[in-house]
């Protein structure tokens, strides 16, 4: 019996809510997934990156309410530890934080000229200097980690926080055809056949959604 319930929005455009199922995946807490309507205001609001601050996905667990994916990671390694949702070192799990911050607050260009679509696929997408930037600055960050590590994770042989936070990135880079560096390409491969992903993908795909015109971005 699920012992929470996480409240998402879309799967097939909700990098967040994404994040969200990942994160309660990797600590191992049994809960159900509940989908609040893209017709929502707030969560249609956030879906469009119009709001100020993101309350979905949403952990329902013993009568807490925990938003925000940072918050819900903390939340899930707080109550669940053995779980192993960030590295065992010191410095390897101060990076893990720091990365998945920057993930959480940063990349504003790639979020708004590559919006997550699982549904498509758009070869030969022209992608312009703004969030090339961006592609190159997350290329280095999982080079540099998998340098530290050896991967195939990010932090080693077990997926991460960081690995949840990045995932939908590398869903953007295969929607949009994007060429990455080898260590870069294949650590994207590796996310993608991960199974927790791939059982979303495969909802979001038979998801009965209405496009959202907004993020169904065609040139």
């Amino acid at each position: 019996m699920a012992e929470a319930t996480l409240l998402i929005t879309s799967r097939n455009y909700s990098s967040w809510s994404l994040r969200g199922f990942l994160l309660c995946r990797l600590s191992g807490l049994p809960f159900a997934t509940e989908t609040i309507s893209p017709d929502d205001p707030v969560a249609r609001e956030e879906l469009l990156l119009r709001s100020s601050s993101i309350r979905y996905p949403c952990l329902v667990h013993d009568g807490v309410r925990v938003w925000d994916v940072l918050a819900i990671a903390e939340y899930l390694n707080e109550i669940l530890p053995a779980a192993g949702m960030l590295p065992e070192q010191r410095h390897a799990r101060a990076l893990c934080r720091a990365i998945s911050g920057e993930m959480h607050s940063g990349f504003a260009a790639l979020r708004s000229s590559l919006p997550m679509n699982l549904k498509v696929r758009r070869a030969g997408f022209p992608i312009w200097s703004a969030p090339r930037a961006d592609i190159a600055a997350i290329e280095a960050i999982w080079r540099d980690c998998l340098d530290r590590h050896g991967g195939p994770w990010l932090f080693g042989a077990r997926p991460s926080i960081a690995d949840a936070m990045y995932a939908p990135v590398a869903t953007r880079f295969r929607t949009y055809d994007v060429r990455l560096a080898e260590a870069p390409e294949a650590y994207a491969r590796h996310v993608l056949a991960w199974p927790d992903l791939v059982e979303w993908a495969e909802a979001a795909r038979r998801e009965p959604e209405e496009e959202i015109a907004e993020l169904e971005i065609d040139f």
